[in-house]
C-alpha cells in the first residue's frame, strides 16, 4: 500500500503483474487490470475523504448500536 499526500491518493498493489489499463469504478476509485483482466492495483483519488467519511459513517454505526 502506498499513499501520495501530495495528490491524496492511496495505492493498494494486489499483485506484481503490470497493468495493461484502468477502469473508473466510480466513488474516486480506479481499478487496474493484468492481461487477461485480473485486478492488480487499486487506486483512490481524494483518499483522505474516503478515510474521513469511513470512520465518520463506523462512528454512527457504533453509535447505534451502543444506543
Amino acid at each position: 500500500m502506498e499513499y501520495s499526500s501530495d495528490v491524496d491518493t492511496l495505492v493498494i498493489i494486489l499483485s506484481d503483474e503490470r497493468s495493461e489499463y484502468g477502469e473508473d469504478v466510480g466513488g474516486n476509485i480506479i481499478i487496474h487490470y493484468a492481461k487477461g483482466g485480473r485486478p492488480v492495483e487499486i487506486e483512490i483519488l481524494d483518499a483522505s475523504e474516503l478515510v474521513i467519511s469511513s470512520v465518520e459513517a463506523i462512528a454512527l454505526k457504533a453509535r447505534e448500536k451502543a444506543s
